[in-house]
């Protein structure tokens, strides 16, 4: 295994153990993202190689008592966020070159604990969509085929992870943006339970509870090791919650899931994805889990109605300053834009109660089942040409986002859900596995996928 290939958690002891150099990590990192960039296109606004090489010397002249819990590793910050002195684009031509003068709440915690920026990692035009593409940057390749869509829209980070240009990365998720990405480059991604990663007190911080920030990584134990820097309220945030720490990760034993597959065919899915998520099913049963299949325990068509309207809802409160240039915005930002302003209070409490009622119901499900299971997508990664699926199994897809309708379930609540590799398709093409866990079982299902990590290494 080379250095770039191994787990954060190694790369961390040896440094402390001082048998690695911040700098010669920086070193191996900076020469695979020349080998491997050029044809994946995940780490974007990356910083001068000569600025970094300065800075990982400098963290190695630092004492041991003195380094936080990320010391010397190199990260890049995905492109929605904001990282002091570094470009954030989001994407969009509206903020190309544009540089934040300040660090967004998780990403001066990162920078507290030691780790260094390099860079940012690519992502649709404001995150929307679950295909890394914009005008700005261009297109991210899929690591295993680069001809096919990294999923997004944390595409850049997951790509950049699995193809060793970092050893962790962050990500978040409205709409699967760090679930789908995972799945579909075969690394792990987390959505922590709401509220556990803090967002920017910005804005109305009370309607729309729909997206978090996550970490990103290629074992569980990663994930855990970020999380627990990322994590932590903010006083001015709803529903904030102090640290909690997710490490060290415990084995949680032998558990009762329940798999979801297609929700009882709501969710149409192409051929062989419920067949290679159903083979990872098998080694979880292998590992001593029970899993049941279930039955829906709540409409699909319900979930989707609230989804799409507390969706368009919350999108459009974060682009209305931009209403003014909608020339200037692509076709997905219009259509949320346009009719999340046109929703009337009667119909955002309608979408609420929907929601409400999932919650009740999921609520019975997880009196039975320590977690549930769905795939992370319902389509392999697709041609990198294209903006979205238009149809899958033949049944056309009514909004550019229906095709990752199997992700909604978990955002609608908040629930934590832990994207693990499910295996590949006939064609090579990776797909991931949804594990779904209950409000703050974050720890319980990040040992669940350390578990499972463990077993599928072993193999």
């Amino acid at each position: 295994m080379t250095l770039c290939d191994t787990t954060a958690t190694q790369l961390l002891g040896d440094l402390r153990k001082g048998t690695l150099t911040a700098e010669a990590l920086m070193q191996a990192s900076l020469s695979r993202i020349a080998e491997r960039n050029p044809t994946l296109n995940a780490i974007v606004a990356l910083r001068p190689t000569e600025e970094l090489m300065a800075e990982a010397r400098a963290a190695d002249a630092v004492p041991m008592a003195e380094r936080g819990a990320l010391h010397g590793l190199p990260m890049a910050i995905k492109d929605l966020s904001n990282a002091r002195g570094l470009v954030s684009s989001q994407g969009s031509p509206l903020f190309a070159g544009q540089v934040a003068q300040a660090d967004d709440i998780f990403v001066a915690r990162l920078r507290a604990a030691g780790a260094i920026l390099i860079g940012k990692t690519n992502t649709p035009e404001f995150g929307l969509g679950s295909h890394t593409f914009n005008p700005v940057y261009g297109a991210t390749g899929n690591a295993i085929d680069p001809s096919r869509s990294a999923g997004g829209s944390s595409g850049g980070a997951a790509v950049a992870l699995a193809a060793g240009m970092v050893p962790l990365a962050d990500g978040s998720d409205m709409m699967g943006s760090l679930r789908n990405p995972a799945g579909w480059n075969e690394i792990y991604g987390f959505r922590p339970t709401w509220g556990w990663v803090p967002s920017e007190p910005a804005g109305d911080m009370f309607q729309h509870m729909l997206a978090t920030n996550g970490p990103m990584a290629r074992t569980p134990q990663d994930v855990a090791l970020l999380l627990d820097v990322m994590a932590g309220g903010d006083p001015r945030l709803p529903l904030h919650r102090g640290a909690e720490s997710v490490l060290p990760l415990q084995d949680p034993g032998p558990l009762k899931l329940g798999w979801l597959a297609d929700w009882g065919g709501a969710y149409p899915m192409d051929a062989g994805i419920l067949d290679t998520c159903e083979r990872a099913i098998s080694d979880l049963e292998a590992q001593g889990h029970q899993v049941d299949r279930l039955t829906p325990p709540y409409p699909a068509e319900h979930i989707w109605q609230s989804w799409i309207t507390l969706r368009s809802y919350a999108v459009a409160a974060g682009l209305r300053p931009l209403a003014e240039r909608r020339d200037q915005l692509k076709e997905a930002a219009l259509w949320e834009l346009d009719r999340g302003l046109g929703f009337t209070g009667a119909e955002v409490q309608a979408a609420s109660d929907l929601r409400a009622g999932w919650m009740r119901a999921a609520a019975r499900m997880f009196e039975s089942y320590d977690a549930v299971l769905l795939p992370t997508a319902q389509c392999w990664p697709f041609p990198v040409e294209w903006i979205a699926p238009t149809e899958i199994a033949g049944q056309a897809m009514d909004t550019y986002h229906r095709w990752m309708e199997v992700v909604v379930p978990a955002s609608l609540l908040g629930l934590p859900s832990l994207a693990v590799p499910a295996g590949r398709g006939a064609e090579g093409l990776p797909i991931g596995l949804q594990i779904i866990g209950p409000h703050n079982s974050d720890a319980r299902i990040l040992g669940l996928g350390q578990r499972y990590h463990n077993a599928m290494a072993a193999t």
